[in-house]
């Protein structure tokens, strides 16, 4: 995971890849694996469902109306997402791949 933290009006976030001409962007897109199929998560409905047949479930106490946000009764670990599946970037993906250990799996798109 490579790029350049910023840190603007109170929030932080990763700029991933900076410098990264805008025709290169694309090729170096992240996509995220579910390892015992080898399915690429293309949707949050197959998250979802995969998230589901893992233990978590979805949470609505957030309050946020931009998050899709699960969590596992057994333990204290929250995942938010933005409900945009367009800005589901790599950040998010490594966040379930921490919290999922030997399940998911984070690889360059080509």
């Amino acid at each position: 995971m490579s790029g350049v933290w910023v840190f603007k009006n109170g929030v932080i976030r990763l700029v991933e890849n900076p410098n990264q001409s805008a025709g290169d962007t694309h090729s170096r897109r992240k996509v995220m694996v579910y390892l015992p199929t080898g399915e690429v998560i293309s949707s949050y409905s197959t998250l979802e469902q995969i998230l589901r047949s893992l233990g978590w479930e979805r949470y609505f106490g957030g309050g946020d109306t931009d998050l899709l946000q699960f969590h596992k009764r057994s333990s204290i670990d929250l995942i938010s997402l933005p409900k945009d599946f367009t800005k589901f970037s790599s950040v998010y993906m490594y966040d379930i791949v921490v919290k999922n250990p030997n399940y998911f799996h984070v690889r360059d798109s080509n």
